[in-house]
């Protein structure tokens, strides 16, 4: 099956929003009576009245399912539906895990098997081709779907993520998981690490927004195996487990209609149900749309549901959060949008402290202490638009995502406390030690509250500057400076030194605070960046009466210098644009950057 930057993933996506991923259905399988079956299908712990064995110099490896049958509803109108098998692959003996890298954009995607043993590492490179993003191992998956008359009616395969995590399948095994969760759905992301502890189960088929199965209401059975290319290389044995799968159909009057809808999935087995899986690391700003039963600050709100406006055209609406797990209702998560104790497409986390008071003595870091590094990543999800909410009616806007990110090797540290009877912070920047103790600050500008629907926090200001430039890249035709609430939404370079594989501040509502707040605390940790997708206020340039032609977007980072890094020369990225149309019809064309032809 396929999913969104966690689980597992379709071999081809769609950058356009369906019916059915605007509305977003919930969709979650009972994770705790999940792995209560993998722990019996997989075995009990070893060493029970069993002689010793020789130390395992690989990952062992099993297909499983946690379930024997699910059920799915498929809403009126829609293209298919959307189904979580809750099948499993079980890692035990040795970690299974991954390091993933492009040297550059004009480089390809090398994934490498991490091997340990008696502390050593040994590498075996993945065949050239095998991976060509960080979503995962594609095609691991292959499903086949088959009526009651035993006649194959659909076909699936899927990306494994082995990030995603879902928890141990025996007692012995580690408490808690090292790895990162989730992999990276960001088209420029440049290093990433895969893995799964020896003693833990990964979910391997998950929803798929974007890409449905399209099975009428009726009953089928579903066969699910593991590709051959992928159980040669890793010495899978070749495990077929069926699932029945019930399809029935639902409509609005069934249920909640539009964001927040009833549940989409259940499993059912012997076991008892559970809750949903955890969430992951990825989506950006833009995973943060529609209001739905929850008011700002994600309390009950009995008044009309807040809409967002995305125009007539629709170009402008978001892409779907690379995190659909988040979605899982929690129990808090009634709306698309953070809320108190839930985010889309970022787990849920606690929020960060700033400092007691304000820093005092003489400001100032020495040159050898540890810096942040600031770089911007091409522009990207470039569309036109009729604009956002703010923006003037009528009028043609070139929208796109942008992203600042952080290669260390140290996290940036960004603390606002606020001016009496304002809304705005005085912000100053921290620096600390390997000990993680602090040892210098500096002011470092303005935090303001952004009451712009889509945001409602705090931002740093001047993070980062937007520029449209001149085909020969001397002309300024467009600029626009952004404020950000900085909250590490992508994994961009796990790989990186001091590279924070668990970064804390995830979760925008915890993140930026709220309007009476007195401090706050932003971080952009090493190997995170932080994305504004295109749909949000301020992501936008007026093109409306710019002759077509040949343009670039620029994206700089701390364009005031205000921020102290150990590199000041890569701030600045770009990526060519070709408008064209006519007014109230205009069109853009984004050619590849180098080896990344998203548009």
């Amino acid at each position: 099956m396929t999913t969104q930057q966690h689980s597992s993933t379709s071999s081809t996506s769609s950058t356009s929003t369906s019916t059915g991923s605007k509305r977003m259905k919930h969709s979650a399988l009972a994770a705790a009576a999940a792995l209560a079956v993998v722990v019996s299908v997989a075995g009990a712990a070893p060493g029970a009245g069993a002689a010793p064995k020789a130390a395992a110099t690989k990952p062992t490896l099993r297909l499983v399912a946690a379930t024997d049958a699910v059920e799915a509803e498929r809403w009126q109108g829609e293209p298919g539906v959307y189904v979580d098998l809750g099948t499993y692959v079980t890692v035990d003996d040795v970690p299974l895990e991954f390091k993933v890298t492009r040297k550059s954009y004009k480089d390809p995607v090398v994934a490498e098997q991490i091997i340990r043993k008696d502390g050593k590492a040994q590498v075996k490179r993945l065949p050239a081709g095998m991976v060509k993003d960080f979503k995962g191992l594609p095609g691991f998956l292959e499903v086949s779907f088959s009526n009651a008359a035993g006649e194959e009616v659909a076909t699936n395969t899927g990306t494994f993520c082995p990030n995603n995590a879902s928890g141990r399948i025996r007692p012995d095994a580690p408490a808690t998981s090292h790895f990162p969760e989730g992999c990276s759905w960001n088209p420029f992301t440049l290093g990433g690490v895969w893995g799964v502890e020896k003693g833990w189960a990964s979910n391997a088929t998950a929803i798929d927004y974007e890409n449905p199965v399209d099975l009428p209401t009726g009953e089928y059975t579903a066969k699910v195996s593991i590709a051959k290319k992928y159980r040669d290389l890793f010495g899978i044995p070749d495990d077929r487990p069926t699932i029945k799968v019930t399809v029935r159909e639902l409509s609005d009057e069934d249920g909640e209609g539009g964001v927040g809808g009833g549940v989409g999935l259940s499993a059912r087995s012997s076991a008892q149900h559970g809750g949903g899986h955890a969430g992951g690391h990825g989506a950006g700003h833009g995973a943060h749309g529609a209001h739905g039963a929850q008011g700002a600050h994600g309390a009950p709100n009995n008044s009309a549901p807040f809409v967002h406006h995305y125009g007539p055209r629709g170009a402008d609406a978001p892409t779907i959060p690379a995190f659909p797990n988040a979605l899982v209702d929690r129990g808090t998560a009634h709306h698309l949008g953070d809320g108190r104790g839930h985010t889309d497409g970022s787990r849920v986390a606690p929020g960060l402290k700033a400092a007691a008071k304000r820093p005092t003595g003489r400001a100032g870091v020495a040159a050898d202490v540890p810096k942040p590094d600031l770089r911007s990543l091409p522009a990207w999800d470039i569309a036109i638009t009729d604009g956002e909410d703010g923006d003037v009616p009528g009028k043609d806007y070139l929208a796109f995502s942008a992203n600042v990110w952080n290669a260390g090797p140290a996290p940036l540290v960004v603390d606002g406390f606020r001016q009496p009877g304002k809304a705005m912070m005085d912000a100053y920047q921290y620096f600390y030690d390997a000990n993680g103790k602090q040892i210098g600050y500096t002011p470092t500008g303005t935090m303001e509250w952004d009451p712009r629907s889509g945001h409602e926090h705090w931002h740093f200001t001047d993070f980062a500057s937007y520029r449209l430039l001149s085909a020969d890249q001397t002309k300024e035709v467009r600029s626009g400076k952004e404020a950000f609430c900085l909250a590490n939404t992508d994994a961009i370079d796990y790989t990186v030194k001091n590279a924070n594989w668990h970064p804390f501040n995830t979760d925008l509502s915890t993140a930026c605070g709220e309007k009476n707040s007195l401090s706050v605390r932003e971080v952009l940790d090493v190997g995170s960046g932080d994305t504004y997708t295109q749909y949000r206020p301020g992501q936008s340039f007026d093109v409306t009466g710019l002759p077509n032609g040949t343009y670039y977007i620029q994206v700089i980072a701390n364009p005031e210098n205000r921020l102290q890094e150990t590199n000041l020369n890569n701030n600045v990225a770009l990526r060519k644009v070709i408008l064209g149309g006519t007014e109230g019809a205009r069109t853009v064309t984004v050619p590849p950057h180098h080896l990344i032809d998203v548009k």
